[in-house]
């Protein structure tokens, strides 16, 4: 392999002739070679989104000279048109703060620029990672900068598809509102419910979650670039911070706003730990439908089998005919992948120490990982899983009328003590609580109608008492 020899403050290295990466990005795939795991393609987007507007704004403040800045920003719109993503080697685990990640793309474009004016890739005198392509920055605002960044604009992904989650579970509440079937509470029968009643509940829940990652979101959008070293916004211009977010801003359309406190931006990854719990409750919550999900369509002769998931595959290598809830179950794993996540972000958030947390490389991995793993699982579990449930209204009734639960309409017209003999009479005798209440002659048949109606049951009200709220 041809090599050409680069140096510097360490001494003097190898690096592949034909690589953009240089010699700083050589000794962190020497010192780093861990997991073999990049960087997300936001994060290295949005870095690259920074380092094309500080080349720009110290162009326009008279900084950088324009035809390097030009030769800058070309070889940023390369990356970001999605090539040269070989090139950005180091490992997620690296030094602290990013720094080898940093220079890995102060490297690339440097020597993709100096190839546009025609010289050859490692002569920084022409382009320098340092001095032109990291002008005005350090990676200690820079990376937390583009981690914000990068997880914004995957949230601009997720949020959609959380919003078709809620619209699908609200179909399907529509869908299901006239079956009735029998509710349950620590795993036994309770009065009945609505199929469709159970699934609005879960619409709502989802709407919840997609509240708490819109207000993460709106907190990630404040940036402490400019701060440079210490917060303090050494070596960069007075106008500096205010016109990077204008390019930002153009570019991305969201509102990035300047932090009211560099410092605070810079020590605290308030934002980073909002945006991972956010995604933590959210998986919690999705666990829990699933489970239900999983539950309900259990069987198909041995379970509840009251509602029937699409057939996406065959569910074992040695039952024919096996067929398993397959999108709930990688939904599980992936979220039990998010909350794991977030115990590292966690981690990483509180290890900060004066002005610097330099554990954000591993939050950034954390953190991009869940929030692309939660907009992919959910997009397929919404098409092959969600769209498909079809309910067995006839099974979900038998259900309902005949759980036990049915006596606590008995109530207010016989009793709780009453009402609890009728149940224990029902269970040893194999029998439904109508046809005890009708044996003990305990209500009319007019009564029976009114008061043990599954259906009345459904909704406020009390069982055999006219309705005094209109």
């Amino acid at each position: 392999m041809a090599m050409r020899t680069e140096k510097d403050v360490l001494g003097e290295k190898e690096v592949p002739a034909d690589a953009y990466y240089g010699i700083q990005s050589v000794r962190a795939m020497e010192n780093f070679p861990i997991s073999g795991l990049r960087m997300h393609s936001r994060m290295v987007e949005a870095i690259v989104l920074v380092k094309k507007a500080a080349a720009m704004v110290n162009t326009d403040v008279g900084l950088l000279k324009p035809e390097i800045s030009r030769v800058i920003t070309v070889a940023a719109d390369v990356v970001l048109a999605g090539k040269l993503r070989d090139q950005f080697v180091v490992d997620v685990y690296q030094m602290g703060a990013g720094t080898s990640f940093n220079m890995n793309v102060n490297e690339v474009l440097a020597n993709l620029a100096i190839e546009l004016l025609g010289g050859q890739k490692g002569d920084y005198a022409m382009v320098h990672p340092h001095d032109h392509v990291n002008m005005s920055q350090s990676t200690n605002d820079v990376f937390p900068t583009a981690m914000r960044m990068a997880a914004r604009l995957l949230l601009a992904e997720l949020l959609p598809v959380l919003n078709d989650l809620k619209t699908a579970m609200t179909e399907k509440a529509e869908e299901f509102d006239d079956i009735l079937k029998s509710g349950r509470t620590h795993l036994q029968d309770a009065v009945p419910i609505r199929l469709g009643q159970e699934f609005s509940a879960y619409a709502a829940t989802i709407g919840k979650c997609q509240e708490r990652i819109a207000a993460a979101a709106r907190s990630l959008e404040e940036l402490g670039i400019g701060g440079s070293a210490s917060g303090t916004g050494l070596n960069t211009h007075p106008q500096y911070r205010a016109r990077l977010l204008e390019y930002l801003r153009a570019w991305t359309g969201i509102e990035w706003a300047t932090a009211p406190d560099m410092r605070e931006a810079m020590q605290s990854n308030l934002p980073i730990a909002e945006t991972s719990s956010a995604l933590r409750l959210l998986a919690l919550e999705l666990i829990r439908i699933c489970n239900d999900l999983r539950l309900l369509a259990s069987g198909p002769t041995t379970g509840f089998a009251e509602i029937v998931l699409p057939a996406v595959q065959p569910g074992s290598s040695i039952m024919p005919g096996k067929v398993n809830p397959s999108m709930a179950e990688m939904l599980n794993m992936v979220c039990f992948q998010v909350i794991g996540n977030d115990l590292t972000v966690s981690m990483a958030v509180q290890a900060g120490q004066l002005e610097l947390n330099v554990m954000m490389p591993v939050m950034a991995y954390n953190l991009h990982q869940s929030i692309e793993i939660l907009t992919n699982a959910l997009r397929v579990f919404i098409d092959r899983c969600v769209g498909g449930i079809i309910a067995d209204a006839d099974r979900c009734r038998r259900y309902a009328e005949s759980s036990m639960a049915l006596a606590a309409a008995l109530n207010i017209s016989l009793g709780y003590a009453r009402a609890a003999e009728v149940v224990k009479r029902a269970v040893r005798e194999r029998k439904t609580i109508i046809e005890v209440v009708r044996d003990e002659k305990l209500l009319t048949e007019a009564q029976i109608a009114q008061i043990l109606d599954p259906v009345k049951l459904t909704e406020p009200g009390l069982p055999g008492k006219p309705d005094t709220s209109r």
